[in-house]
């Protein structure tokens, strides 16, 4: 089987209990233009504890349907935002 998806996003909302909103960046060059384009995307991922807090950076997996739109877990909280 292949290896998991893994992304690298901010919590942009921790309003739910166990499910925090990642807003995930996407950084590129358009291919005619040239001009540096920002794309970002809100995934809803898992997060048993309740331990990752809006501003924190997390590394999210993806993993099989938890909810109706929950396809993600958070494996690790990278750094947690200033308090």
């Amino acid at each position: 089987m292949g290896e998991r998806k893994s992304r690298e996003g901010v919590v942009v909302s921790d309003a739910m209990q166990k499910t925090r909103v990642v807003r995930i960046e996407r950084v590129f060059r358009h291919p005619r233009y040239q001009r540096v384009i920002r794309v970002s995307k809100k995934l809803k991922a898992h997060d048993e504890g309740n331990e990752s807090h809006v501003g924190d950076r997390v590394l999210i997996e993806e993993t099989r349907p938890l909810s109706k739109e929950k396809r993600w877990r958070i494996r690790s909280i990278l750094v947690k935002a200033a308090q």
